[in-house]
């Protein structure tokens, strides 16, 4: 069964060029499910059938696992079935019409202009580490690029001149992104006047953004950053690095973008990922009509 297992997940690789995350979560769910039917006593795929998944599902509810772990398993037994069913590993895709969790809706938290103005006044360009921030946070605002697609750029993808950056999403998937003048100016700045004292002028390291000690800044990195400058600017909601991303999104729609080109900016595969950004503005026009109006 392992045996299949490594076949998909070379399949979700090569052919679909999944990232790196994203295989290492179907590799951990279907392992599970592996698992599962060992302890069940059977020993080949060909063995297993429907009632096996249904109570593999209803052992991770009775575990307490929450709806959005159940719904994700069970999406990648779906694909994992197209799969054994397409290769003649399976007799019949036995995930057919199993249907996932009804999940709530989270909505996305984010800024208000004026907070995002707040967060992005808080670096104090007196230092190389200042000037950096401020770079940062800039740039990931005016972008709405994710924090690993972020940490992730070298100089070579950042075109000030043409105002435009390279990035790769998941999947490795490129895509361009305009960078607006503000953004573009602070990582000019940056480059010319902080940079190369983090890195102490050593010119085999590419990265765009580097730590104190000159390396490549990570994740965990910049989560650190991000909480520092909301608590000196005494920001109430919580803030995680994607709430600029979040934040960008929505003042985009706010002032008229078309839900295409703002699906395209944050490299979204599918346009309902995307569509969770209007109700976002749909609330605050309430909210404005509520305030706003003598009847509300």
């Amino acid at each position: 069964m392992e045996r299949w297992l490594e076949e998909f997940i070379n399949y979700l690789a090569v052919e679909r060029g999944l990232a790196k995350n994203t295989l290492a979560s179907y590799r951990i769910d279907l392992s599970q499910f592996l698992s599962f039917l060992k302890k069940q006593g059977v020993s080949s795929l060909s063995e297993a059938n429907r009632n096996h998944i249904l109570t593999h599902l209803y052992k991770l509810q009775k575990e307490g696992k929450a709806p959005a772990t159940i719904s994700r398993h069970l999406a990648a037994l779906k694909h994992f079935y197209r799969f054994l069913l397409a290769e003649g590993a399976a007799a019949e895709d036995y995930t057919l019409n199993l249907e996932s969790p009804k999940l709530a809706q989270r909505l996305p938290q984010v800024l208000s202009t004026g907070e995002v103005e707040n967060l992005l006044s808080q670096p104090q360009l007196v230092d190389p580490a200042g000037m950096r921030d401020k770079a940062m946070l800039e740039l990931i605002y005016a972008t709405g690029i994710r924090v690993s697609e972020m940490v992730a750029l070298d100089i070579q993808h950042v075109e000030l001149e043409m105002g435009y950056i390279r990035c790769f999403g998941k999947g490795s998937k490129e895509r361009i992104i305009p960078l607006g003048s503000v953004a573009a100016r602070f990582v000019q700045e940056y480059l010319a006047r902080a940079r190369v004292k983090l890195t102490k002028g050593k010119p085999e390291n590419q990265a765009l953004f580097v730590n104190v000690q000159g390396k490549r800044l990570t994740r965990q990195g910049f989560w650190k950053i991000i909480k520092k400058y909301a608590r000196e600017g005494k920001i109430d909601k919580p803030i995680t690095p994607h709430t600029l991303r979040h934040s960008f999104a929505t003042h985009l729609l706010e002032n008229g973008a078309d839900l295409r080109s703002v699906q395209e900016m944050l490299g979204h595969a599918d346009i309902s990922t995307t569509q969770i950004y209007t109700h976002l503005t749909k609330l605050r026009l309430r909210e404005v009509y509520s305030k706003a109006h003598p009847r509300a």
